[in-house]
């Protein structure tokens, strides 16, 4: 309990008298402190018992009104004025009196045998002495916490002791906001059993989405809502704590977090049995030979029961690891199977998992391509085309997926790259030598792309459209090539595509 205006009034040692009280003496006292100044409401932060002789103060109702009203509006406690034979007043002065109560400022006296470094001496001797027991309620909550995670029993035991502390609500969810373990949530009405609230797991993929260093917290009705990241050096999971924290709770919370991420760590190593006997599955699915009802069966031993499967493959971006990735992966989609080869991760899911959002969460930034929906025995056709896509994925700037790609890009995916390159060389190499920049390919690609529109062109380039319509002529009269010619037209389009599409040589 903070200090309160009736604890100090209670020591019988302090002599204090309460000469003016418009309500109960329950104000908690943060500090004391002396001053004789006239206007001392600029020097006060709130909830100090502000002490003084009124050795300058007059004593007439105007006066002592203005002098109460900044106390007042700069938060003061309570004021105490000193009485005695050779001080300014024997006792309270009316006027003072008067402007206390009109104001709701509590006043209380003070006797010249009690000085006032004997009431700041038991402010702060009381302010520390709760503080230490704030210390050992913190103290004894993490060793509740660290015995409880130290038991076995996983991410629950933890959020019960959690819970059993602090009567905060508690929920570990993976990235996507699927709840893992949850203690306390059951009971409140906007919580319940199938999951969390829309507005709470828009939290949770605000923090998933800018990682471990993020944050986030809000007020939903009377609930105060916080979701803090898991994990050590990559994101494992979010806690999400519903209810209001105390100060008391703080230090409690940091040792929360820390041991459920551990936790959460351990089981990513614990796991790793079990995502190789995964890979093993998948390298027996996409099998070449493989019949529709050992497919099946594949995927059944998977828990996976579908009769359309999508792929992916991934090429990780912003320093993770293919191991990281795959990882995160095999967390993120149930049932689904997840492997590492030649450099890329691929993975085979049900058709109906949303794998942009997926992607969003696990893999940000990392070129993907998504292969399209089909029969279990025919995975290997559609992983090939989700590995042919990375290099659109790559030049597009976000995940591309078959049903969305054109024949033409599947084709260049597919191909001989030494060969698609040498044709691509051979069309642009007019332009390359006359603007080495690249600028001329660039708004020709751009124009190409847009079907032809130099208003869109322009904006997508930023440059005037008068510019654009330079560039393309020049770019003409340079290749020999009419953009009315329908093959001249398409060799120019598969051109820059090559080169959006493929990487440089030697990457």
């Amino acid at each position: 309990m903070p200090l309160r205006l009736a604890d100090l009034v209670a020591l019988p040692e302090l002599r204090l008298s309460v000469v003016a009280a418009p309500d109960p003496l329950d104000r908690p006292v943060e500090a004391a402190h002396v001053s004789e100044l006239l206007r001392p409401g600029q020097w006060l932060q709130g909830g100090e018992l502000l002490m003084t002789i009124g050795l300058l103060l007059p004593m007439t109702t105007q006066a002592c009104r203005a002098y109460v009203l900044d106390c007042a509006a700069a938060g003061a406690s309570a004021l105490v004025l000193g009485l005695g034979q050779d001080l300014p007043h024997q006792q309270a002065p009316a006027p003072l009196i008067a402007a206390a109560a009109e104001a709701g400022l509590p006043l209380l006296t003070v006797p010249d045998e009690v000085p006032f470094i004997a009431i700041t001496k038991a402010v702060f001797a009381a302010k520390a002495a709760e503080q230490h027991r704030a210390l050992e309620r913190a103290f004894q909550a993490q060793r509740r916490l660290t015995a409880a995670a130290a038991s076995g029993r996983g991410l629950t035991a933890t959020l019960e002791a959690w819970v059993d502390a602090t009567g905060v609500g508690a929920a570990v969810t993976d990235l996507l906001g699927r709840p893992i373990a949850s203690v306390g949530l059951d009971s409140l009405d906007q919580f319940g059993p199938h999951g969390l609230p829309p507005h709470v797991t828009e939290l949770v993929h605000k923090v998933a989405a800018r990682g471990l260093r993020a944050t986030a917290s809000s007020t939903a009705g009377s609930l105060g809502v916080e979701v803090q990241p898991l994990g050590a050096n990559r994101l494992r999971g979010l806690l999400v704590l519903v209810g209001a924290l105390t100060l008391d709770d703080r230090m409690p919370a940091s040792g929360l977090v820390s041991l459920l991420s551990l936790e959460l760590e351990r089981r990513h190593l614990a796991d790793e049995p079990e995502r190789r006997r995964r890979s093993a599955l998948l390298r027996r699915l996409l099998d070449e030979a493989i019949s529709a009802e050992h497919a099946r069966d594949v995927l059944s031993v998977a828990g996976l029961s579908t009769d359309t499967v999508r792929t992916v493959a991934v090429e990780p971006a912003g320093g993770a690891t293919p191991a990281d990735v795959a990882a995160d992966l095999a967390l993120a989609v149930p049932g689904g199977l997840v492997r590492v080869h030649d450099g890329l991760v691929e993975a085979v899911v049900g058709e109906d998992l949303g794998l942009l959002d997926v992607l969003t969460r696990f893999a940000p930034g990392s070129p993907a391509g998504i292969g399209p929906a089909v029969p279990p025995e025919a995975a290997t056709g559609s992983l090939r085309q989700a590995r042919a896509l990375v290099g659109v994925s790559r030049a597009l700037g976000h995940p591309a997926e078959a049903r969305e790609a054109r024949s033409a890009r599947l084709l260049l995916g597919f191909g001989d790259r030494r060969a698609l390159r040498g044709y691509a060389d051979a069309v642009l190499a007019p332009l390359d030598s006359a603007d080495p920049a690249g600028g001329l390919v660039r708004t020709l690609a751009t124009w190409l792309d847009t079907g032809g529109s130099w208003d869109e062109t322009s904006r997508r380039l930023a440059v005037h459209r008068h510019t654009v319509r330079n560039r393309i002529d020049k770019a003409m009269r340079l290749t020999g090539r009419n953009l009315d010619d329908g093959d001249d037209r398409f060799d120019l389009w598969l051109a820059t595509r090559i080169r959006q599409g493929l990487p440089a040589p030697g990457t």
